[in-house]
C-alpha cells in the first residue's frame, strides 16, 4: 500500500513539475521592469488611420516621444543587412510593390514610400538617434532566414544605446538567443490565439499560443493580444511574467495589465 501511495505521489508531482517546467517564465528585478510598468507603448509609433503618418516612420516615432509614449517598432533585415524598420515580410500593403524586404537593398528599399507619403523606411540605428532615451522602447525583431545576425546586429546596437529597450518576437528562438547571449535586456514573448498561427504546423501553433515554449526563452514578459488569455498563459503570469497586451484600442484594456500597445487613440502615457 506505502508503495502504491509513493508511486502515485511521484506521479503527481511530476505532473505538476512538467507544467512548470514549460511554462516558467524569467524574472528580473523590479529596478530594470520599472521602465515599462505601466506604460502605453505607441504601437509602430504614432501613426494615424488615414496614413498621413506612416507605422513605424520616424515621424510616427517623433510624435510620440513628444506626447510622452513609450514606443513599440519591428526590425527586419534588408538584402544587404541593414537594420530597417519596417513590419510586413512583403513591401505590397505598406509601399504598394510586390516583393519581399528581405530581397532588396536599403538603397533600393530607400526609393520606395510608406503609404503613398514622403517618408520612408528608416533604419533602426536612425530610430534610435531620433528618440536618444526619451522614451522606453519595445523592439520586435521579426523572424526570417537570417535570425542570428539580426539578433547579433540589433544587440549591439542597443548596447550602443543610451536608453531602456527591451526586445520581444514571436520566435520562441530568437527570445531565446538574447537570453543566452544579451541577458541585460528585458525580453518578451509575443502570442496570440491558435487559430492566428497560419504559417505554422497546428501543433507548433497550439504550443505557441499557450506559450509551452517558455523553457527555451524564459521571457520576462508576455505580450499577448488583446483578449482571453489560456490558463497556461494565465499560469506563466502567475509565477512572474509580466503582462503585455496588444494592440490595443480603447482604455479599458489597462486593466490587469503591466503595459499596454496601443493605436488609434490617445491614451494616458503612464497608467499606474
Amino acid at each position: 500500500m506505502a508503495k502504491n501511495t509513493g508511486r502515485l505521489l511521484g506521479a503527481v508531482g511530476l505532473g505538476l513539475a512538467l507544467p512548470a517546467f514549460l511554462l516558467a517564465p524569467g524574472r528580473a528585478s523590479r529596478r530594470r521592469e520599472r521602465p515599462y510598468r505601466g506604460v502605453n507603448f505607441a504601437h509602430r509609433g504614432l501613426h494615424s488611420r488615414d496614413k498621413a503618418v506612416p507605422e513605424n516612420s520616424l515621424e510616427a516615432f517623433r510624435l510620440a516621444v513628444r506626447a510622452g509614449y513609450g514606443i513599440e517598432l519591428d526590425v527586419q533585415l534588408s538584402k544587404d543587412g541593414q537594420v530597417v524598420v519596417f513590419h510586413d515580410d512583403t513591401l505590397d500593403r505598406v509601399c504598394g510593390v510586390p516583393g519581399r524586404v528581405d530581397e532588396r537593398t536599403y538603397a533600393e528599399l530607400q526609393e520606395l514610400r510608406l503609404c503613398g507619403t514622403e517618408y520612408t523606411i528608416p533604419l533602426f540605428s536612425q530610430v534610435l538617434e531620433q528618440v536618444r532615451g526619451a522614451s522606453p522602447m519595445i523592439v520586435e525583431l521579426k523572424t526570417g532566414k537570417r535570425n542570428r545576425e539580426l539578433c547579433r546586429k540589433v544587440c549591439a546596437m542597443l548596447r550602443a544605446y543610451r536608453g531602456q529597450a527591451c526586445i520581444e518576437s514571436f520566435d520562441p528562438l530568437i527570445v531565446a538567443w538574447f537570453r543566452f547571449n544579451a541577458k541585460e535586456f528585458i525580453r518578451g514573448q509575443l502570442a496570440m490565439p491558435r487559430e492566428k498561427y497560419t504559417t505554422v504546423a497546428p501543433v507548433l501553433g497550439f504550443a505557441a499560443s499557450r506559450t509551452l515554449l517558455n523553457f527555451l526563452a524564459r521571457p520576462q514578459f508576455i505580450a499577448y493580444e488583446i483578449g482571453p488569455r489560456p490558463l497556461t498563459v494565465r499560469l506563466a503570469e502567475a509565477m512572474g511574467a509580466m503582462r503585455f497586451g496588444w494592440t490595443s484600442h480603447e482604455p479599458r484594456n489597462e486593466r490587469g495589465r503591466d503595459a499596454v500597445i496601443f493605436e488609434f487613440y490617445k491614451p494616458r502615457p503612464k497608467f499606474r
